[in-house]
């Protein structure tokens, strides 16, 4: 078996809010892709975040502590202008269902259209986080369920001090 070679930037970009063990397991796993990733919180003109740009960073910081050839960073824009400003060519872009596969499709071609020389790469995630999504727990935490199962123990703590009930 030979070594899988690295491959330059790649710019994994999301709302993060909040971080969950399901794009943990993208970042973890196309580490061994790439050169270096950048784990970039997009600004999300069409969404009133529950965590501040600066918290979902901090969660990120803290959740990938001491993980090497990992970048975070925030952006405002479009994608493939910050991607063009970092150098990134690959687009990274986590996949759990055929709704997901029909909104990341539409916006790699028009990435594509807008950014020729940067390509879009989609992975899959694991079985596991298959149905995870920041939506589904916050709701959860709002009604007193427990999330711990599906981010890391800061981010659950942090949803239960702003969502759960006293």
């Amino acid at each position: 078996m030979t070594k899988s070679k690295t491959s330059g930037l790649a710019l994994f970009p999301a709302s993060f809010d909040p971080v969950t063990k399901g794009h943990l397991d993208i970042i973890h796993r196309a580490r061994p892709i790439f050169d270096e990733l950048v784990v970039a919180v997009a600004t999300n003109v069409e969404k009133k975040g529950l965590f501040t740009v600066e918290e979902r960073l901090e969660m990120l910081r803290s959740s990938l502590a001491g993980v090497d050839r990992i970048r975070i960073a925030s952006f405002e824009g479009l994608l493939v202008d910050y991607a063009r400003k970092i150098g990134a060519r690959v687009l990274l872009r986590g996949l759990r269902a055929m709704s997901d596969f029909e909104y990341e499709f539409e916006m790699a071609l028009m990435n594509r259209h807008l950014s020729p020389e940067i390509e879009t790469l989609f992975m899959m995630t694991s079985q596991e986080f298959f149905y995870v999504s920041s939506s589904r727990l916050k709701e959860l935490v709002r009604f007193g369920g427990n999330v711990d199962d599906f981010v890391p123990k800061n981010v659950a703590e942090r949803l239960r001090d702003r969502l759960g009930r006293a």
